[in-house]
């Protein structure tokens, strides 16, 4: 699905961009890392060179991942106390350990995906960096 190609100053692909941010890669190159922290986005690929420091994420990510993990979770403690029954202790034990685990394997990938939909859509200062490149 992912080529590995940089993609062209003119046309950027939205679902190839989002693949891409969902791997925590570059959404220009798909090679380059996206992070250099935990969530925090390097300036620039360090593969093709594309500035990243433009996204401007803020709240959206930690929403959608509440948003993704709400939905698995929730089901799944109905299911729980409908088949098992299990004590209260158990629930609080169980459903905050599977609740911050869901949330810190999926925030970097929800993060990636909102970046590179951002790329691709030219927002916050990415149109100006397209600009330049197409001068």
């Amino acid at each position: 699905m992912d080529n590995g190609e940089v993609a062209s100053p003119e046309k950027r692909s939205l679902k190839q961009a989002i693949w891409r941010g969902l791997k925590c890669a570059c959404p220009n190159c798909g090679r380059g890392h996206m992070f250099t922290k935990f969530l925090k986005v390097a300036d620039t690929c360090d593969n093709c060179g594309e500035e990243l420091h433009h996204h401007r994420a803020d709240d959206a990510p930690p929403y959608f991942t509440m948003f993704i993990v709400g939905h698995i979770v929730i089901p799944l403690m109905l299911v729980v106390e409908k088949v098992w029954a299990p004590p209260l202790t158990v629930h609080f034990a169980l459903w905050t350990v599977v609740t911050l685990a869901l949330t810190f394997a999926l925030m970097p990938a929800v993060k990636g995906a909102i970046v590179g939909l951002q790329w691709a859509l030219r927002m916050h200062g990415f149109e100006y960096a397209a600009r330049i490149e197409g001068e």
